[in-house]
Formats: C-alpha cells, sequence, structure tokens
C-alpha cells in the first residue's frame, strides 16, 4: 500500500503548517525568528532535505521555513503548473503568505533552477540568492549543447523522464528502489544512510508524487523548442541584481561543476562561488556542518565580495 502524506511530517525543532497561496495549498515547516529565509528543496526529496539548515539558520537568529514544493509531500499535486515561471509565482506568493515582501533565497537542485527564475521574474522578492547544485538554466540549456560527452552525456538518463507513464512505474516500483539508487549514485561515499534513503523512498511513494516531480523535467525539456520555452529564456537573459552565492559538491556527477561555474555571467550583483571538497550533488546534507559555515558566514557578511 501507498504511504500516505503523514510520512512527511516528521518531528523536530520545527512546526509544520499548511500554508495556501495562490489557490494552492503547501505544507511548509518552519523554525526560528528573525529574516526569512525560503528553503526550496530538489528532485527526488522533499522538505525534509533541509533539516540541518532549519536547525542552524534558527539557531543563528533566522526564520527559517522549508516548503514541499508543488506536486511533492504533503503540498498539493495539481495536474499541471510545473513549468518554472508558475511555481516561481508559487515561491514568490508563498512569501507574501509568510507575511513578508521578499527573502532570502535557498535553492537546491530544482529549487536552485526555481531560486533563479524569481530572482528575475520578482527580483524585489529576492534579497539574497542561495544556489546549490544548480547552474542558471540559460547555462545548463548551453551545457547540454557545447559540452556533449560531458553534461549531456551525464543527463541522457533523464531523456527517459519525457516518456509516458513508464518512468512513474520505474521510479516507484519495489518501495522506489531506484530513488534509492539516485541518491548514492550522485552522493559522496557514504551517504546516504539507511534511513534517509528509507524516507526519500517513503515520500516519493505518496500518490502523484512521482507523476508531478517528472513533469518538471517534462516541462524543461519539451519546452526548448516551443513558444512558453523561448519565452522564458529570453526573460533568464535579465542580469540577477541580488547578491549571489553558489555552492557546488566537488563529486557532483548530476550536474558538473564546470557546468554550474559558468552562471557568474547572468549575475550583476555582488556573487561569490563555493566548490565543497568531499562533496557530492547534496553537499547541505553530506557535509552540513561546511555548507552551514559557508552559507552563515556570507549571509552574515553586510557586503558580500565577488
Amino acid at each position: 500500500m501507498a504511504p500516505d502524506e503523514s510520512v512527511v511530517h516528521i518531528e523536530g525543532p520545527w512546526t509544520h503548517r499548511a500554508v495556501h497561496a495562490g489557490g494552492t495549498r503547501f505544507h511548509v515547516v518552519e523554525a526560528g525568528e528573525g529574516p526569512l529565509v525560503l528553503l526550496l528543496h530538489g528532485f527526488p526529496q522533499f522538505w525534509w532535505t533541509w533539516r540541518h539548515q532549519l536547525v542552524s539558520l534558527a539557531r543563528a537568529g533566522y526564520r527559517a521555513v522549508a516548503v514541499d514544493l508543488r506536486g511533492y509531500g504533503g503540498s498539493d499535486k495539481p495536474p499541471r503548473g510545473y513549468d518554472l515561471p508558475t511555481l516561481a509565482t508559487d515561491a514568490t506568493g508563498l512569501i507574501r503568505a509568510l507575511g513578508e515582501t521578499g527573502a532570502i533565497v535557498v535553492g537546491h537542485d530544482w529549487g536552485g533552477l526555481l531560486a533563479w527564475t524569481m530572482a528575475v521574474l520578482d527580483a524585489k522578492c529576492v534579497r539574497r540568492l542561495v544556489v546549490v547544485s544548480a547552474p542558471h538554466p540559460l547555462r545548463l540549456r548551453s551545457a547540454l549543447v557545447t559540452d556533449p560527452f560531458g553534461q549531456l552525456k551525464v543527463s541522457a538518463w533523464r531523456l527517459g523522464f519525457q516518456l509516458p507513464l513508464l518512468p512513474e512505474y520505474r521510479l516507484t516500483r519495489r518501495d522506489a528502489a531506484l530513488v534509492g539508487r539516485l541518491l548514492d549514485t550522485w552522493s559522496r561515499p557514504g551517504w546516504p544512510g539507511p534511513d534517509e534513503s528509507r524516507t526519500y523512498r517513503e515520500a516519493f511513494r505518496i500518490p502523484a508524487v512521482a507523476h508531478s516531480a517528472l513533469e518538471y523535467h517534462r516541462w524543461f525539456g519539451r519546452s526548448q523548442l516551443r513558444p512558453d520555452g523561448r519565452r522564458y529564456a529570453r526573460l533568464m537573459r535579465t542580469e540577477i541584481e541580488a547578491p549571489t552565492l553558489q555552492l557546488h559538491g566537488a563529486l557532483d556527477p548530476s550536474v558538473l561543476p564546470r557546468t554550474a561555474q559558468g552562471s557568474s555571467r547572468y549575475v550583476a550583483a555582488p556573487y561569490r562561488w563555493r566548490l565543497l571538497e568531499g562533496a557530492g550533488h547534496f553537499p547541505h546534507e553530506e557535509i552540513p556542518d561546511v555548507f552551514d559555515t559557508e552559507l552563515l558566514g556570507w549571509l552574515n557578511d553586510p557586503e558580500p565580495d565577488r
């Protein structure tokens, strides 16, 4: 039997609640008081990926809020709306529903692509930008063409996600064993442990999560040659005015460091790049102490360097 949404209501030094934004219900997890830090997860995870940062940010005097993105965990799973502009509207609407006009936005993987998009489409809403394991969307598009033996090669398996139905079946069969294998393949040796793997596998088996998660990939792939994708690409040429920190694991086999590093050309504001040694695609979980030192050091710097 597939698990229900209760599996993502994991207890800890935080609170769970539902927040409505733009007609969609989002499951959010909150800790601390102070300036708002919105934490956006990636594939194939959910809010729990930020459990270490919920604690460290709250301790450092921030209001940390981790959200299950549209289609994931305890949030609504509508049949459409998995394009990056709509997801950006979700996130900026959520910031306002939380009672703020802007936030520090931290995004990993798909959450990182979403964070880049927010900083362009609603610049006033993003006070500072932190992207983890996520190149600028135009840099990713470019690398898939110009680096066929690098980024295209390591991304080739994602082409299978464009098929209907079969990818959902493959990702959820045998208690979502493939999700566990993806986590193993993309991370440093020794992570995830059995508990982390089991938690993510269970959450991915919630009805409609696999389909929703794959719709992100399908939009990004299919929109490349469609008018909506061309409009998005034109919009994303706008330079980003928010101070930006980009963190990337040196061992990341899913998004190559050289793909991510070229993102600075799209940032007009102060920009800092940090390559985190000994980490793969999930540095905020694999080496949380090192990650938090970089994140908090930058957040506490009133004039972050380039």
